[in-house]
């Protein structure tokens, strides 16, 4: 019998470990542009080449869990994050960086699928959902106290450390994890998908390659044109695929079941929410206001800080409440704590910026850990490696759009306001850059706000599952 809290804290620092990797680089990113002299657009591949992996590993899983079981994949993803972390801190320049990044990101996508699968193949129905609260704590916990500790290790050493730190925390959840995880296999798949494999990940790179190079290519240029249609019959055959081979990669079965169909959608647009914050938040502070890293960390410190501590809370009420009042409560705030975000001027107090995060972020904490647990408990137990793989991939896949979408549309609307500023006879180009940036965030606020209210319906068309 698997012991619950031994269990929980292998995978909690896994998984922690695996999303600290990610929060701490949105803080590095001004300093990364000083360091390489690099623009932002080959920056924000450091964050959307390493999510952009994570999401063409994590359709693996499922199989990977089953040739080999859940344990040994989880070990050999623990592993091969620590070693790619050393390569990441040794890196020479923004491509290494953004080439070590992307190997980093494609064994820290087996982390989150493969945890959520141990939780729903080795524990009781009873104890899934403080499982789940918990593993959603170690993926909150790190953007709590990741942009502060990143801003410090940038202070006090350099961004080097922002990888090297990895290391103890790798070996001490790889120790763990041979310790009290057991070895079990549910059953050996007897083919692996190969044209499965092949046509979701030329899809997801096309599709995120136009999306991140449109703006600069041109959106009606040959190859962006080629990169989208690409993408999209690429996935499209994936899904045909999967639909009629005997062994596929993805089991979508899995999506006939409503409720997971429908989470699975909430969730998606509570991660598009959730990186729009991340990634906006410390280029307004840092550019616009001129805050130091530490300082950015500071101010999110408090928000990021309140969405952990308000999941195991969210765990432990869910079988009294259920997951529609807590969706719903929860994309509510979301929504309105990004408008708030999306009136943002340069002299803004930082208080003010502080508050409305909170507010989204309290909301993250009550919408997340429903919208998982909601689907994954109505799945069957010999599907959840397949389950807990299609949700990953399709967060850390949204995840990864978002931040492309996000960068080249607030290139759009800060070229449109630069040029509106102007003709209104702002002469000083400081001035117009700076206006116009923050014209910028506040239309991709908007444009996050509206998506956000799309899961208000979602969320209410929710309902307590049934006692088993």
């Amino acid at each position: 019998m698997t012991r619950f809290w031994p269990f929980m804290f292998a995978l909690f620092v896994g998984s922690f470990m695996s999303v600290l990797s990610s929060s701490t680089i949105t803080i590095a990113i001004p300093e990364l542009q000083r360091y390489f002299g690099a623009e932002l657009s080959l920056l924000q591949w450091t964050l959307t080449g390493f999510m952009l992996a994570m999401g063409t590993s994590a359709p693996l899983t499922g199989y990977l869990g089953g040739r080999f079981s859940f344990k040994r994949l989880y070990v050999a993803s623990l592993v091969g994050f620590t070693l790619t972390s050393v390569l990441c801190g040794m890196a020479w320049d923004t491509r290494s960086l953004v080439a070590f990044r992307f190997v980093q990101g494609a064994f820290c996508g087996a982390i989150m699928p493969v945890t959520m699968t141990l939780i729903y193949q080795l524990l009781p129905r009873e104890r899934q959902a403080l499982a789940a609260s918990l593993w959603s704590l170690s993926a909150s916990l790190a953007p709590a106290f990741g942009p502060t500790f990143a801003g410090w290790l940038i202070t006090l050493a350099d961004w080097r450390w922002l990888f090297f730190i990895n290391v103890p925390l790798g070996v001490l959840a790889v120790a763990l994890a041979n310790r009290t995880i057991p070895y079990y296999r549910l059953q050996a798949p007897q083919a692996f998908d190969l044209p499965g494999l092949v046509t979701v990940i030329t899809g997801t790179l096309a599709l995120l390659i136009a999306l991140s190079q449109g703006r600069e290519w041109g959106w009606t240029n040959g190859s962006t044109v080629g990169l989208l249609l690409l993408g999209t019959l690429s996935l499209v055959g994936f899904v045909v695929r999967e639909l009629r081979t005997r062994h596929p990669l993805l089991d979508l079965r899995v999506l006939t079941n409503r409720r997971y169909l429908v989470t699975l959608i909430v969730a998606s647009i509570i991660t598009i929410s959730l990186y729009s914050g991340a990634f906006l938040v410390p280029v307004f502070l840092q550019t616009v206001q001129g805050v130091t890293p530490l300082a950015t960390g500071l101010i999110l410190l408090p928000a990021s800080l309140a969405m952990a501590l308000l999941m195991p809370v969210v765990g432990r009420v869910y079988g009294r409440i259920g997951p529609r009042a807590l969706m719903t409560a929860g994309v509510l705030m979301i929504a309105g704590g990004t408008f708030a975000l999306s009136r943002l001027t340069p002299e803004v107090s930082q208080t003010y910026v502080l508050l409305w995060m909170l507010v989204r972020n309290v909301g993250i904490s009550l919408a997340m850990m429903p919208a998982s647990n909601a689907g994954m408990e109505e799945i069957p137990r010999e599907l959840s490696g397949h389950a807990s793989s299609i949700s990953n991939w399709l967060r850390n896949v949204f995840g990864a759009f978002s931040i492309a979408i996000f960068t080249s549309l607030l290139a759009l609307f800060s070229a449109r306001a630069a040029e509106s500023l102007a003709g209104q006879g702002v002469t000083e180009p400081g001035r117009i850059a700076e206006l116009s940036l923050v014209a910028g965030i506040n239309d991709v606020y908007l444009v996050a706000t509206i998506v956000a209210l799309v899961a208000v319906p979602l969320s209410l068309a929710i309902r307590k599952a049934p006692a088993r």
